[in-house]
């Protein structure tokens, strides 16, 4: 096939696909969706549903984009906190059971994904965050080792002959624009409600994923290295229920990516997957759950995707400067396919 005919046939591939997101209508089952073209954990996760669980799909997709290191923003390896140390934030959920792990601030264990796993399925509880993650996994039989490699060492040694710009310090002495401290509170108080993070898809970025199986049931998860240059102890969206991803059995799921410490106050993806179960398209839906973030926060930067236990998908994005992509692979697609959404 010529070339000009081989794009010609891509572009109606993609906007037969845009019209199945945008319209509401049905697709076939099981369907894999995640956030930008991480096309190798997409096709992962679709290897594993075929014989496997959707949350054995979703971990392996997952885990993909960690051992990968996505764009360097998911796993070891990247955005560097304010001390030079690589931490991690996952989650996952079952949407048929509403059972949930995470962890934040994972230290010193690569598999983050599969860490929240075990939290969901050898514990009781949700999230278990910092060194006791750490430990935790270690427990579980998780292998220990250093996140830091030779790019992530250098993007710190970069920031700091930058004197610490930018970081994210408000309110403190001396001025944390020109100085890295240490810090103490200063006199004043104010919020910088218009301040834009240098965020973007190359320097803090998150799969978030959502897997329908053949029969309707339904997960999400997410996994993170979070914010380049963020405070030691951060935690931002991924790891938190309903603002990093959210599932719900008979309705679908939803997943963010962007700055996660304005998403996790909104939490929109609780708010799209309730959306859908009010009756919402998934696209209606993910539009509908950050019209709010930016009537607060209108330079907020992010995007959110969902879909329903019917095969149908959607997604949307505000401030991120060109169109959101999101991967996705069901048996309409004869191969993953990276989709384009116009921002808001």
């Amino acid at each position: 096939m010529a070339a000009p005919m081989r794009l010609r046939v891509l572009l109606f591939d993609v906007a037969v696909l845009l019209c199945f997101s945008a319209n509401g209508s049905a697709g076939p089952l099981p369907l894999v969706i995640n956030t930008w073209p991480f096309t190798n954990a997409t096709l992962k996760a679709w290897s594993e549903i075929q014989t496997g669980s959707y949350l054995d799909a979703l971990v392996a997709g997952c885990s993909e984009c960690e051992s990968q290191q996505c764009d360097g923003t998911v796993g070891y390896g990247g955005s560097p906190d304010e001390i030079g140390e690589t931490t991690l934030d996952a989650m996952i959920m079952d949407g048929e059971t509403h059972d949930v792990g995470s962890v934040g601030d994972l230290r010193r264990v690569k598999n983050a994904i599969g860490v929240a796993r075990a939290v969901m399925d050898y514990t009781q509880h949700t999230l278990l965050v910092g060194e006791s993650a750490k430990d935790f996994a270690v427990e579980m039989g998780f292998k220990e080792e250093s996140l830091t490699t030779n790019r992530s060492a250098e993007i710190h040694s970069s920031w700091l002959q930058n004197k610490c710009q930018p970081n994210y310090r408000q309110n403190v002495s001396p001025d944390p624009t020109k100085s890295c401290g240490p810090y103490k509170p200063s006199s004043k108080l104010f919020t910088h409600r218009d301040f834009v993070k240098p965020i973007h898809r190359w320097n803090h970025d998150t799969i978030g994923m959502v897997v329908v199986d053949k029969d309707g049931k339904t997960g999400s998860g997410t996994s993170t290295n979070g914010l380049s240059h963020k405070v030691p102890g951060r935690v931002g969206d991924s790891p938190i229920v309903g603002a990093g991803s959210y599932a719900s059995g008979g309705v679908g799921g939803a997943a963010a990516t962007g700055d996660g410490d304005i998403m996790m106050r909104f939490l929109p993806s609780f708010n799209a997957v309730m959306m859908m179960a009010n009756g919402d398209t998934p696209q209606k839906a993910a539009e509908k759950s950050i019209m709010p973030i930016i009537k607060a926060y209108p330079k907020f930067v992010g995007a959110v995707i969902a879909a329903n236990t019917k095969g149908t998908y959607g997604a949307a994005c505000h401030g991120l400067g060109s169109p959101f992509k999101f991967s996705v692979r069901s048996p309409d697609t004869p191969t993953v396919t990276v989709i384009e959404q116009p921002c808001i």
